[in-house]
């Protein structure tokens, strides 16, 4: 939910991630518009000078009216949505009146060019939400259905590269 703060775990977890990205030399700080990947930025930052820039582009599956149900039979849905998307490539699909995977591929693919335009070269920090990162990454680093069963850890920093061709990920975080 957008509007859901941290936990005390998520404010641990990002501070964690502070300390492993301690001596990278950050160029700059890109984060969904939800609170909580807001609060995680600014927790992993504790003690740098840098901007932190929310890009809308970068929030989580929106799955329109659906949105913020606790209903398991929606939350399965949910879960089916996703796996259609990232195992058999069925980007049309979708949860109720929510996003397709191409509208959630198109906008996340949108906002990593924007920051890749930004810092050419450069490292930077972007903080999403695992659904959407997962639908994007998988097929930009040719990961393709690998990565189901493997949600991405919250707040585990992993390196992903543009080679000036295509995106890299040499490693998928478990």
């Amino acid at each position: 939910m957008p509007l859901s703060p941290l936990t005390s775990r998520g404010y641990r977890q990002a501070a964690a991630a502070g300390c492993v990205l301690a001596d990278e030399p950050i160029a700059g700080v890109y984060c969904s518009t939800a609170l909580r990947t807001r609060q995680t930025a600014a927790a992993l930052l504790e003690g740098r000078d840098i901007d932190i820039v929310a890009l809308p582009e970068l929030v989580e599956v929106g799955i329109g009216a659906a949105e913020a149900t606790v209903d398991p039979r929606v939350r399965r849905l949910a879960a089916e949505v996703l796996r259609r998307w990232i195992v058999d490539r069925q980007l049309e699909r979708r949860v109720a009146d929510g996003e397709s995977g191409t509208q959630v591929l198109a906008r996340m693919t949108t906002a990593l060019e924007k920051v890749r335009r930004a810092h050419e070269g450069e490292s930077v920090v972007l903080i999403g939400h695992v659904a959407s990162l997962s639908v994007t990454l998988a097929p930009l680093c040719g990961l393709g259905a690998r990565v189901w069963g493997h949600p991405l850890p919250h707040a585990v920093p992993f390196i992903v590269e543009w080679d000036g061709r295509s995106w890299q990920c040499q490693s998928w975080p478990t």
